[in-house]
């Protein structure tokens, strides 16, 4: 995997045929007692090599889109205003950086039904954000988020029970356990197989090296917790890379056996 363009919101990196762009939507502060321990308490102790602004934890907000000349996939929407935090919902502007009209896509695949990764399908003036949108491939355990703003797009929700193909390089892979319909997106090429994991990991300063620390958030953190030590090993093999939505922009990495846990080597720096 090449990097081959970048800007202040986006990143974008030949992957065999295909070229993928990371996509930067923003960041959101939270504290650090949303780590927990294997018994589900909060960490007692927070490592120094943890980086903090002021006193919290500052989380990347990333989506993914992925294309290979004909057809394209976009992986998570963001936040939109949904948040109401002016830190968030910048896909739009990062789209536009990387030259990529959103009038033009027509299938988007969400890892999960939080708002900063579902609610960017709803622009900032409440209009549709991608105008000729056909599928919203989801977990068939989150698909109850399409009420409200979102309404309007349930009739063109696919729901993921099972591992399934999107098309010839993009297959929806059920994860359970941050979220009941939490889905990873294996993406196939030439040269290798790329993971879009949505949140798998929060906090990869931490997390790597600790598989076993959860977060606040993780419906049932035992299977989310399995879930992540299944990812990370398979992650190891040679030719495999992740896109996480939540490590530092632009959020493309490789994974390594480090210790008694892994170590992440960025294929770009992270976006100040």
């Amino acid at each position: 995997m090449r990097l081959i363009t970048r800007g202040r919101h986006h990143a974008t990196f030949e992957f065999g045929s295909l070229r993928v762009t990371a996509l930067r939507d923003g960041y959101i502060d939270m504290p650090p007692t949303r780590l927990r321990d294997e018994d589900g308490c909060a960490l007692a102790e927070l490592p120094a090599t943890v980086p903090l602004v002021g006193d919290n934890l500052r989380l990347s907000v990333n989506a993914f889109f992925v294309a290979d000349g004909t057809r394209s996939l976009l992986i998570d929407t963001g936040a939109s205003n949904n948040w109401h935090d002016p830190t968030m919902g910048l896909i739009y502007d990062a789209l536009d950086e990387a030259g990529i009209d959103r009038q033009h896509i027509t299938d988007v695949a969400i890892t999960h039904n939080h708002d900063d990764h579902v609610s960017g399908l709803i622009a900032l003036d409440g209009s549709e954000a991608f105008g000729r949108l056909e599928r919203v491939w989801i977990g068939a355990g989150d698909t109850s988020v399409f009420t409200g703003r979102l309404e309007p797009i349930r009739d063109r929700v696919v729901p993921v029970t099972e591992k399934a193909a999107i098309n010839d390089w993009a297959t929806a892979i059920p994860t359970p356990g941050h979220t009941p319909g939490h889905t990873v997106y294996e993406i196939t090429s030439s040269a290798g197989h790329l993971f879009a994991w949505g949140d798998t990991v929060h906090v990869p300063s931490l997390q790597f090296e600790r598989p076993k620390v959860s977060w606040e958030f993780d419906g049932d953190q035992a299977q989310a917790r399995a879930a992540r030590v299944d990812l990370l090993e398979q992650l190891t093999q040679p030719h495999h890379f992740v896109a996480g939505a939540h490590l530092d922009s632009p959020g493309i990495a490789r994974v390594t056996p480090s210790r008694e846990g892994y170590a992440l080597e960025y294929l770009a720096p992270p976006i100040g």
